[in-house]
């Protein structure tokens, strides 16, 4: 008997039920670090770029609303790589990735849709702004005291393939929750916030989006 044929046997099944790889998938820079191409907001007070940063908000006025600065094109199944870093000690300090959103007319101010948060009790949480207005999925605080850098970079990564949104934090998984509401969109822009209320900053860097199909 050739010992080699189970060998090679489970590596052709191994080979044949792996998932596939879409080894042409584009990446897509949301950002470019110069200018605000692709991009639309208050780019006039709120929203400026500085060493390849896209930044948001003060630290010496607080914001007086939400302010966001969304992409022109749509996405639906993708995944988002970006690093952000948020800061501020005055009033509400937050931000978030929103993603599947929209613009509304009621403030026209602000975004419906999926917000991968950022700032203190929402760290790595998945919330729904303006629609049911909840945190969706409380990430571990345990785990979020370990990974955080707090006042410095961090690596954010929002996974959507269909119903199924995962979330990380600095390469550790905060959310992982599929949506059973059918009438929820799985397509919108993507926009990045600053919140109001507080005397905040917050500085976004190396965007990177790879649609999935």
């Amino acid at each position: 008997m050739n010992i080699l044929l189970p060998l090679i046997l489970v590596t052709s099944l191994s080979t044949l039920f792996a998932p596939a790889v879409d080894k042409t998938a584009k990446v897509i820079p949301i950002f470019d670090g110069r200018t605000f191409r692709g991009l639309e907001g208050d780019t006039i007070k709120t929203w400026r770029i500085a060493n390849g940063e896209l930044i948001g908000g003060s630290l010496t006025e607080k914001v007086p609303h939400n302010e966001f600065i969304a992409t022109t094109a749509r996405y639906s199944d993708f995944e988002l790589r970006l690093q952000f870093k948020l800061l501020g000690d005055e009033g509400f300090i937050n931000s978030g990735v929103q993603f599947r959103s929209e613009r509304i007319d009621d403030p026209p101010y602000e975004m419906r849709g999926y917000q991968a948060d950022i700032g203190d009790g929402f760290w790595g949480c998945l919330y729904d702004e303006s629609r049911r207005n909840k945190v969706l999925v409380h990430a571990d605080t345990a785990l979020i005291s370990r990974v955080l850098r707090r006042n410095d970079w961090n690596d954010y990564e929002i996974r959507c393939e269909g119903p199924r949104i995962r979330l990380k934090l600095n390469g550790k998984v905060t959310v992982d929750y599929t949506e059973e509401d059918p009438s929820i969109p799985q397509s919108g822009l993507i926009a990045f916030q600053i919140h109001g209320g507080g005397k905040a900053q917050v500085h976004f860097r190396n965007i990177r989006l790879k649609e999935l199909r």
